[in-house]
């Protein structure tokens, strides 16, 4: 949606109600609509002055305690900061920065990107010149959270390969659900090996990427895993989940999780807490239990990409790498289109201040294999 700058505010109400993703609308103004999307979603539309812009962007990327921070930094060095811009306490001057970075820089410290502005340590951290060096999409070498036709995929590897290429990836992991899984066509052994023999070939054949052996496995009711240890030890990458018994209570729940931490196939947890948004609360599982099972095995914990998860979500991320956890962001695709979803994860975690080492897949693929072989 584009406008010009000789629109007037109506014109730009009028069009902004017209997108067909707009189910109902809260309030309506010439300053601020408020709509719900058809997603369930509610979003507002602010109209300001161009010479506003800036101000009114910071203000509206950054929490309510985030902004309160900088308020009272404001208030400290003689002004008064609103969406506006930064003005006089006498009320004689304004400031309207030209760009956000020109604000932050007005109150003495760098840039904050918006994923950080949340008031957990951020605005201390710029006062002394110590924001972390946040992970970039463009570190990412690889994915090891992927699904093919050979369970309920709808790409083939060859596809999903293809597509790998395109991304620039070092290496792609196939980790198809496991057997029990049977709505999803999970594999069992027989078929698991089927797979891993074409996965030998391919990587014979395919250049410029290495496609790596994994298998998803459920982690069942009874807190066992849906393969045994004999085919899981042949795998370059396994991941654990939980795909049924949602209902059972927390300590249930958390131990089952737990067990498959202390695996010593398990490299990985995916999608630890089940949430899917706007459809599924989180399982009721202790996440600190099943962090400090993480931290002592070493195992792996997930940020899945998928809009629908975005699990770990980044309060659990950043505590995660605080307690020295490592971390996958993956994107459970289940088609070539679902590989690009990686960016929402990306974004998760700059939300949760992790740096490029803190996740195994922007390791270069021999220092992912070294890692996967030493771990536990």
């Amino acid at each position: 949606m584009l406008f010009r700058s000789t629109d007037t505010p109506e014109a730009v109400v009028e069009e902004f109600l017209k997108l067909p993703i707009v189910s109902q609308v809260i309030a309506q103004g010439l300053t601020k609509v408020s709509v719900t999307l058809n997603m369930g979603l509610q979003m507002d539309l602010r109209l300001v002055k161009p010479q506003e812009f800036h101000s009114a962007l910071q203000h509206f990327t950054g929490s309510k305690e985030h902004n309160a921070k900088l308020r009272s930094i404001a208030l400290k060095m003689g002004y008064k900061l609103n969406e506006y811009g930064l003005f006089e306490k006498d009320g004689e001057g304004v400031f309207l920065p030209k760009s956000e970075e020109e604000l932050y820089s007005k109150l003495g410290m760098p840039y904050i990107i918006p994923e950080l502005r949340e008031d957990r340590g951020e605005i201390e951290a710029a006062l002394q010149d110590s924001l972390p060096e946040l992970v970039k999409l463009e570190d990412i070498r690889g994915d090891l959270h992927v699904h093919s036709t050979f369970s309920d995929g709808i790409s083939s590897i060859e596809e999903i390969v293809n597509k790998a290429i395109e991304l620039g990836y070092e290496y792609i992991a196939i980790t198809d659900h496991s057997k029990s899984l049977k709505i999803a066509r999970g594999l069992d052994e027989g078929r698991l090996r089927e797979q891993l023999e074409h996965i030998k070939n391919l990587n014979q054949k395919v250049k410029g990427i290495r496609i790596l052996t994994g298998m998803e496995v459920d982690i069942l009711p009874d807190g066992s895993l849906d393969m045994n240890d004999d085919i899981l030890k042949e795998l370059d990458v396994v991941i654990a989940s939980i795909h049924s018994g949602f209902k059972q209570d927390q300590k249930t729940l958390t131990s089952r999780i737990v067990n498959a931490c202390h695996n010593p196939y398990v490299k990985i947890i995916a999608h630890p807490t089940g949430r899917l948004i706007g459809r599924r609360a989180a399982y009721d599982v202790d996440m600190d239990k099943v962090m400090e099972a993480a931290a002592e095995t070493g195992t792996v914990l997930e940020i899945n990409s998928s809009p629908d998860r975005l699990d770990l979500n980044d309060v659990h991320v950043k505590r995660a790498a605080e307690m020295g956890i490592k971390i996958a962001i993956d994107t459970d695709a289940h088609s070539t289109e679902a590989l690009s979803d990686m960016r929402y994860g990306v974004w998760v975690a700059r939300r949760g201040w992790l740096a490029a080492e803190n996740i195994i897949n922007t390791f270069s693929l021999d220092k992912l294999l070294k890692f996967l072989k030493v771990m536990k």
